[in-house]
């Protein structure tokens, strides 16, 4: 494709657009800078409502079940919250 061409279709379906509440867990991980202590991010981010399988948590909620109290990556802190939030497919809601 040469760039005076444009697309007209995206190359993806998006489907209907149901909506999803809360942000994606990584999109509150980049907003932080690493390493960080549990406490920290639970007072910069504890207030954001993130996505899970079963519906939409605030962080701190969620925090509290994470044993871990120090993180050297983002990576690493993701992986103890998706411990205690599971993956799976994120529920949307009807309207």
């Amino acid at each position: 494709m040469s760039d005076d061409e444009e697309e007209t279709e995206p190359a993806v379906s998006l489907g209907e657009g149901t909506p999803v509440e809360g942000a994606p867990l990584a999109r509150v991980s980049s907003r932080l800078t690493w390493p960080k202590e549990k406490s920290e991010i639970d007072r910069l981010e504890g207030d954001s409502v993130i996505r899970t399988p079963d519906g939409p948590r605030e962080l701190s909620d969620v925090l509290v079940d994470v044993d871990e109290t120090y993180f050297e990556r983002h990576q690493e802190f993701d992986g103890h919250v998706r411990d205690v939030i599971g993956t799976g497919p994120v529920q949307t809601t009807s309207e």
